[in-house]
């Protein structure tokens, strides 16, 4: 018998603790305007070089380079900045509720708006959207009433789903947004499954699946690679890889050995590594796997590269793992800024109407908070009535659901 060493396992370290500063060279950032743009029909395994690299459009400058660069009017990119700057508004205002006790829980997405809204202004407003805790970008951008977001946190008089989900998991049909799921990476063989259908049915509308670098660790992500590939389901499969999942970095769902965008590459699905934080490229890639799956080329994976700017939750401290300043170091910068600097560069937008703006969104997102209060908030001692859990379950209600039903009621 050989004589080999003892065995050992690896286990990957992030590239930083509290206290010390993180080298984020790992993340293999290409330049602006480096990497090219093959065309839509391009066979899967002929975008490897894609998966590996970091497509980008805009500079550290603000100026649009390469072949990545979007046919948009500057109207759609003003659009866009005001989405992202009610988004992260909206996160603060909510943030700040929570605090107040008049939200159990909640999750922001600061530091990942340009992902969420850029494909949200890239794809048609009927295609559905299966997201995760993080895709509120999408709703705002699709205009869903912030008075019936915030009422479905306080889970109150008015909230849509009657106290039947947790907070931030909405859900609205109407603007093609799929009912949020605790358990995580159900939505992406779901939103697989969805495309199949339409495309049975020979309708014309897609799907766009949304996961975590964390959850594509899950089983469910791996079977809907498969299913996209086989049956070239018109679907965006979008992997945010914001570095972390809670308190575990990337690495440990796999990023280390490989980018998340090559694991499509692997099971014969079109891929593309993509700055999330630059809204021009998230334009141009979605607009691209939009297009590839709409003529029939089947489904593209996405990850996109960002940062988790706060905690995971309001349940967790990040400064327990992570350095404190890791976003103002992070390469790609904060996509609103640089949204904003583009703007200014090519005439567009002002310092005077980002300060404008910003009031605004912050004006209108306290009035929808004014209004929503007033149906109730958990501070307020709101709570649904237990019998109402058998209600919009079944067409017709069993005979012993009825009767339990009237037990609860008292009856």
């Amino acid at each position: 018998m050989p004589a080999y060493p003892p065995l050992s396992l690896h286990v990957p370290e992030p590239p930083s603790r509290p206290g010390t500063p993180t080298d984020f060279s790992y993340l293999n950032v290409s330049a602006a305007g480096a990497v090219r743009r093959p065309p839509v029909d391009v066979r899967p395994d002929e975008t490897l070089d894609i998966a590996e690299s970091l497509v980008r459009v805009l500079d550290d400058r603000g100026e649009a380079v390469g072949p990545w660069i979007p046919a948009v009017e500057p109207a759609l990119l003003r659009q866009g900045l005001r989405a992202m700057l009610l988004t992260r508004s909206f996160d603060a205002r909510m943030l700040i509720a929570q605090r107040q006790k008049k939200v159990s829980f909640y999750m922001q997405c600061l530091g990942e708006e340009a992902i969420s809204v850029g494909q949200a202004l890239a794809i048609e407003p009927d295609d559905m959207c299966f997201p995760t805790y993080r895709q509120q970008g999408i709703l705002i951008t699709r205009g869903y009433p912030l008075v019936d977001m915030i009422c479905q946190l306080f889970s109150n008089q008015r909230d849509p789903v009657k106290g039947r989900q947790l907070p931030v998991m909405y859900t609205s049909r109407a603007h093609g947004f799929f009912t949020i799921a605790g358990n995580l990476g159900t939505q992406y063989i779901q939103a697989v499954g969805w495309a199949m259908a339409s495309a049975i049915k020979g309708d014309t509308r897609i799907a766009s699946a949304w996961i975590g670098d964390g959850s594509t660790a899950a089983a469910d992500f791996h079977n809907a690679l498969t299913f996209a590939c086989v049956y070239h389901a018109p679907v965006i499969l979008n992997v945010v890889n914001n570095q972390w999942a809670i308190s575990s970095f990337q690495a440990i769902a796999g990023g280390e050995a490989a980018t998340f965008a090559a694991r499509g590459i692997g099971n014969g699905i079109a891929s593309l590594r993509v700055d999330g934080n630059d809204f021009l490229a998230v334009l141009a890639a979605s607009r691209w796997a939009h297009e590839r799956a709409h003529r029939g080329y089947g489904a593209t994976l996405i990850e996109w590269v960002t940062y988790r700017a706060g905690a995971h939750s309001t349940s967790d401290d990040p400064s327990k793992y992570r350095p404190a300043d890791d976003w103002a170091r992070f390469p790609l910068g904060d996509p609103i800024a640089r949204l904003a600097q583009h703007l200014t560069r090519i005439g567009a937008w002002s310092d005077e109407e980002h300060a404008r703006t910003q009031a605004e969104v912050e004006a209108e997102v306290l009035a929808a908070q004014k209004e929503a209060e007033g149906y109730g908030t958990l501070a307020s001692g709101h709570v649904h009535d237990a019998s109402t859990m058998f209600d919009d379950v079944y067409r017709e209600m069993p005979a012993h659901l009825r009767h339990q039903r009237d037990q609860a009621r008292g009856a």
